[in-house]
């Protein structure tokens, strides 16, 4: 009786935690919207590295 309890214990308890973990994996919204930003903010900064490293070039005299 015992070990039939904690199985179904045990059952119950991984149901749950797969049932919380699988509700984790949807995106919401704002999980989005920051993803986005994220890629803007990612893009630019690169172009703000281009820019920086064309400023350098221009002051030595390079061009490209």
């Amino acid at each position: 009786m015992m070990k039939r309890r904690a199985t179904v214990s045990a059952a119950l308890v991984m149901s749950a935690l797969l049932a919380l973990l699988a509700g984790c994996e949807r995106e919401g919204p704002a999980e989005g919207a920051g993803k986005e930003v994220d890629k803007a903010v990612d893009k630019a900064g690169q172009q703000i590295e281009k820019a920086g490293d064309r400023i350098q070039d221009a002051a030595k005299g390079d061009k490209k």
